[in-house]
Parts: C-alpha cells; structure tokens; sequence
C-alpha cells in the first residue's frame, strides 16, 4: 500500500484543501505538522527543495503542493495509482 505524507500546517487553506481532497478519494494518509514540529521543515525543505506547505509525497514521490495534487487528481493519475492497490 503506498505511503502518503502530507507536511503542513493548522492554518494553512491549502493545506485543508489537500487533505479534504484526500479523504475525499479515501487516500490515507500521514499528517506532519511543520508548525508543531519545527525540525521537520528541514526534512520537507530538503525533500522537496520547496519551502511552503503542504507538501505532498506518495512513496518517494513528490506531487508537491495543493495545486500540483488537484492537478494529479483532474487527470486521473491519482485515483489510478491507489486503484491498482485495491486489485
């Protein structure tokens, strides 16, 4: 089962946006709040070379951020990765 990652924040929109669309999809996934955890952000930052949230990454992968996520989600590429999970 592939792993999501979601690094944020509590007040961040877009932050709440990605992880509304996420259940949305019945997409599990694991919740980093940067905001609590600050020595995170340098593990976000690192990963991703970006330095807003969220950051979303599925495996190694990086979607990026909320906008890159919806994008992945209008063309199919995310339903269709976690529908071959449930073959």
């Amino acid at each position: 089962m592939s792993q999501v990652i979601l690094y944020g924040t509590l007040l961040c929109p877009y932050c709440f946006a990605a992880k509304r669309l996420l259940k949305k999809r019945n997409i599990k996934f694991k919740e980093i709040r940067v905001d609590k955890e600050p020595h995170l952000k340098q593990e976000m930052i690192e990963k991703s070379g970006r330095f807003t949230v969220p950051q979303i990454f599925i495996d190694n992968y990086h979607v990026g951020g909320y906008d890159d996520l919806s994008a992945f989600d209008a063309s199919g590429k995310l339903s269709q990765m976690f529908q071959q999970e449930k073959i």
